[in-house]
């Protein structure tokens, strides 16, 4: 996803990206690179893991808006994105990110926990088994493996603030594709208008015809999408009206049943 940073010049464009490592144990990395105008290569700026973000700010949690913060453990990234879509499309995959890599760590550390104890397990028959020379090796391992528990640290959570609802705790791939079509449907008409702009000499009454159709069609789809979006919400919230009402509608039932049991 292409952002711009706020202020910045128009001959680069600044890209923020979000990847995991292939080789283990798996790093979240959060980087800032940039392209420069003419030329295909990327530069890379600065790199930040996952356990220095310590805060993402949506700024607006009631509408879609391009701005958002990145707040680091020496940081702070004051981001405009090229569209709202954009912004929502990145926020999204940001948050399940987070939210995989922390329950991935979770899981290595008490993976290890019961590799630990099933040791401790073995080494205490075998020495059962022996002449009892080997009793030195369960307790040491008993004193290690309680050394590295009370040096663990436990991962803490990146704080998602300012964040509408269906970018986090209500996230669905429902929404992510329709933010791909709208930052699609921006992409394409800021390429029409940056053609226009390029070949107005050229511009003939025919084509000026054609370039108002089209431009008509990709407001027509827009329209469409953010109708449609906005109809995915509301029925979204109509369900969950529903499921509240029948759940309390099941209660009152029960306490009927017992009253008259």
């Amino acid at each position: 996803m292409s952002f711009l940073l706020s202020g910045t010049k128009p001959h680069y464009a600044t890209f923020i990206c979000v990847s995991v490592t292939n080789t283990r144990p798996h790093q979240l990395l959060i980087t800032k690179v940039k392209k420069f105008s003419g030329s295909p290569t990327f530069t890379r700026r600065t790199q930040w893991t996952v356990e220095q973000l310590k805060q993402v700010n949506g700024i607006n949690p009631n509408k879609d808006s391009p701005e958002f913060d990145l707040v680091f453990d020496n940081a702070v990234d004051q981001w405009v994105a090229g569209s709202s879509a954009e912004k929502c499309i990145f926020v999204q995959i940001l948050y399940n990110a987070c939210q995989t890599h922390l329950e991935g760590k979770s899981g290595s550390i008490r993976k290890s926990g019961k590799l630990g104890k099933l040791g401790r397990q073995k080494r205490g028959a075998h020495s059962e088994v022996g002449d009892g020379s080997t009793d030195s090796s369960p307790a040491s391992g008993s004193r290690t493996l309680l050394a590295r528990r009370k040096s663990y640290v436990p991962p803490k959570q990146t704080e998602f603030i300012n964040c509408q609802s269906k970018l986090t705790g209500d996230a669905c791939t429902m929404n992510l594709v329709i933010y791909r079509c709208k930052a699609f449907l921006n992409h394409m008409k800021k390429m029409m208008i940056a053609n226009q702009i390029q070949s107005p000499g050229r511009c003939q009454l025919g084509q000026r015809a054609t370039g108002s159709t089209e431009g008509n069609v990709v407001h027509r789809m827009n329209v469409a999408l953010g109708e449609r979006g906005d109809r995915l919400t509301r029925a979204e919230d109509k369900t969950l009206y529903v499921m509240h009402k029948a759940q309390q509608f099941a209660d009152t039932a029960h306490k009927l049943a017992l009253k008259y049991k």
